[in-house]
């Protein structure tokens, strides 16, 4: 009878997928607004925690000076280095390089 019974229901998950299995649970799907805004109550006032400033102090800062990094790199793009290259060479060929303001525009 044992025997029996364990082949019975070890087949039959196998011929007849009578459900399907899957991870999920039975949670709500859609939560109901009824909290407040960051979790403070209206006219309730802020108090600051200990790391707060020091964070805010510090990606100022950290911005800032990205910020001037970037604004006073070297003009490393290929157009500047043919550019000065060519002057260089004309230079040298006694040709001077100069270029005249035109009134016009291309």
């Amino acid at each position: 009878m044992f025997a029996h019974r364990l082949v019975r229901l070890s087949t039959r998950n196998v011929t007849i997928p009578s459900r399907l299995v899957r991870g999920g649970h039975g949670a709500p799907q859609f939560n109901e607004p009824g909290g407040y805004l960051f979790g403070r109550k209206p006219g309730e006032k802020l108090e600051k925690e200990g790391w707060e400033t020091i964070w805010g102090v510090g990606f100022g800062t950290a911005f800032v000076m990205i910020a001037l990094g970037l604004y006073y790199k070297p003009d490393t793009r290929i157009r500047t280095w043919a550019r000065e290259e060519a002057e260089r060479q004309m230079r040298e060929e006694g040709d001077h390089p100069d270029y005249k303001r035109t009134d016009y525009r291309a």
